[in-house]
């Protein structure tokens, strides 16, 4: 099983301070979805790992979650690629739940639907907190510079994951990826 887990907001679409709330707000990332499709291609089986604490924080409802996720859905499915699963925590950041990134229960419970190796599995996310919860179950942080990636990179060098790599876009990740599987590719 080659799995790859995504962060959404920040990876895949534009972030937004006041959150991403209803799916007029849920914009891609130029290049995402054809990255999407890329990973696809490669026949990886792709899952979303997202935080949404505006459910906790009545921002917006699950209706609007399951609205942006279809319109996700359909624009990946357009340029010929394929999400697998999304698994996103509704809780606020002072909740004592396991799913809420940097904890790693979410990415446990994917790894595990999956029967996926952790150590085989990329994280690709904007924040420390997606790298630490791929870190803690032994897997490949990837960390982009898009979203609250620069930001990231600039404040928070010092306490990355080790062997966090890092690129520019999805797009870049997809490419890297491609190029890992190419004949005589190094791992």
């Amino acid at each position: 099983m080659k799995l790859i887990i995504l962060d959404r907001d920040g990876v895949i679409n534009h972030d937004r301070d006041d959150f991403v709330k209803n799916v007029d707000e849920w914009m891609p990332i130029e290049g995402s979805m054809d990255a999407i499709a890329l990973l696809t291609q490669a026949d990886y089986t792709l899952a979303v790992a997202t935080n949404q604490s505006g459910i906790g924080r009545h921002y917006f409802t699950m209706q609007d979650l399951t609205e942006m996720h279809q319109k996700m859905h359909r624009l990946v499915q357009q340029a010929g690629g394929h999400i697998d699963g999304i698994w996103f925590c509704p809780h606020t950041a002072d909740s004592a739940c396991n799913c809420r990134k940097p904890k790693p229960g979410m990415i446990e419970d994917i790894i595990d639907r999956f029967n996926a190796e952790a150590k085989e599995t990329w994280l690709v996310g904007d924040s420390l907190r997606d790298l630490q919860a791929i870190a803690a179950v032994g897997g490949k942080p990837a960390l982009v510079l898009t979203g609250k990636g620069k930001k990231t990179l600039a404040t928070q060098a010092d306490l990355l994951p080790e062997n966090t790599q890092i690129f520019d876009d999805l797009m870049a990740f997809s490419q890297y990826i491609r190029e890992q599987q190419s004949p005589g590719a190094a791992d």
